[in-house]
């Protein structure tokens, strides 16, 4: 069923007894051309390429719980292209475009809203940093606009401007990010697949791959042996242990990052802002919850959830940038599983397996990241050829040496 004006006036008319379910819930096939492991907003997004763009339609996705229950569902919602990096810059500004195109393309509202994005600077080096990166920015056509003082202050009037520590001095600011509704971008995606021919299997985890002859047969899960001829992981932070039953061992450590909501309020926050002298971002949802987070716990951890020390930390990054904060009220925090790598940039690749295929290492960019990331796999895997927006992301970089280290922080993947 394809939605519309028309169709919400007839279904309300009709009491909304005639709407189809968004979705199957097939019993698996014996064999697929492709299983895709992860029904996360990656796993999705590929299926959905596959068989929109590639014709690929026998392609099962397996999640081990209910669909969009891991990190899609488990986010801030922030969307942005304001990279510095050759390899990064043109892949977020790819998934930026998808992103602006989003809606109309799978029918399917996941309330895109381009607030714009700021980065405050509170000394003359990182405003120095941040002009390079804009210029960066600008050279490869994406939109960039370095703020002063006073810019901010017109936009942002409620900032602690004077903190004796961390003054407000300008910041760079990009237009056309913003935030998308997370789990909408899952279900929008879902159901885009599932028109297409794509079995969508929840309740089922991938517990063994098997291998003859050098080759991935298919998978072992909780329902059963599914054969394929292709296996494409985008497990998000569990991709060392389902990689792992292949025999490959990956870059990556998987660390917990916090997200928080307040009490609802009333509008006064209209871009996503982020602290330039700590971790902290925030933006302000429709119902009036403050969106914000932080720092990843530090530690190693497949936990849906974290600690209070983090907790503590993030509300104090917010109060130094935002004083006012001290009278609201958390309403409520969750945590997702990152997949942090080794330089802080992810990968997109063939493993030495000829039909393993990899999509790992998100850190904090997994979500914004959704749209290009499920168009480039779902190119890889359909072609055998990386698609050349993703060319940097190779697996084999980190022997080589040629790291995408966005915050220059080294092979630390706690610092990412």
């Amino acid at each position: 069923m394809r939605y519309s004006a028309l169709s919400i006036l007839f279904n309300g008319l009709r009491g909304n007894k005639g709407w189809a379910p968004a979705w199957r819930d097939p019993a698996p096939k014996p064999h697929y051309d492709v299983v895709i492991v992860g029904g996360g907003g990656h796993g999705l997004a590929t299926a959905y390429y596959l068989a929109k763009e590639f014709g690929v339609t026998n392609v099962a996705v397996l999640e081990k719980g209910y669909l969009g229950s891991g990190n899609i569902g488990r986010n801030t919602t922030i969307i942005r292209s304001n990279y510095l990096l050759p390899g990064n810059n043109p892949f977020y500004e790819l998934s930026m475009k998808l992103w602006e195109g989003l809606e109309q393309d799978f029918n399917f509202n996941a309330m895109v809203s381009q607030r714009g994005v700021l980065n405050l600077f509170h000394s003359d080096a990182q405003r120095d940093a941040y002009t390079r990166r804009g210029n960066a920015m600008r050279l490869h056509g994406v939109d960039a606009e370095l703020l002063d003082r006073q810019a901010v202050r017109r936009k942002l009037p409620f900032l602690d401007f004077d903190n004796a520590r961390f003054p407000v001095m300008g910041g760079l600011f990009q237009p056309r990010g913003g935030t998308v509704r997370h789990d909408a971008v899952a279900w929008g995606y879902a159901r885009g697949a599932d028109s297409r021919g794509v079995d969508i299997i929840t309740q089922c985890e991938v517990t063994g791959i098997r291998r003859e002859n050098g080759r991935v047969t298919g998978v072992e899960t909780s329902r059963g042996f599914i054969g394929c001829g292709k296996l494409a992981l985008a497990a998000a932070g569990n991709s060392t242990v389902v990689a792992d039953m292949a025999g490959l061992r990956l870059p990556i450590e998987s660390h917990v990052l916090q997200a928080f909501v307040s009490e609802g309020l009333k509008p006064f926050i209209d871009n996503v802002v982020t602290f330039g002298a700590g971790h902290f971002y925030v933006s302000q949802s429709d119902k009036g919850g403050l969106v914000f987070g932080g720092d990843i716990d530090g530690y190693n951890s497949y936990a849906q959830r974290g600690n209070l020390a983090t907790v503590e930390h993030v509300a104090e990054a917010g109060l130094a940038m935002i004083p006012s904060l001290s009278r609201v009220r958390y309403l409520r925090s969750w945590g997702g599983v990152m997949d942090m790598s080794m330089d802080g940039s992810p990968i997109i690749d063939r493993t030495h397996i000829d039909n393993l295929y990899l999509n790992a290492g998100w850190c904090y960019g997994g979500f914004k990241a959704t749209p290009a990331s499920g168009f480039c796999y779902a190119h890889l895997i359909a072609r055998n050829t990386l698609h050349q927006t993703a060319r940097a992301f190779r697996l084999d970089r980190f022997a080589s040496g040629y790291a995408i280290d966005e915050k220059g922080v080294g092979a630390q993947p706690n610092l990412h």
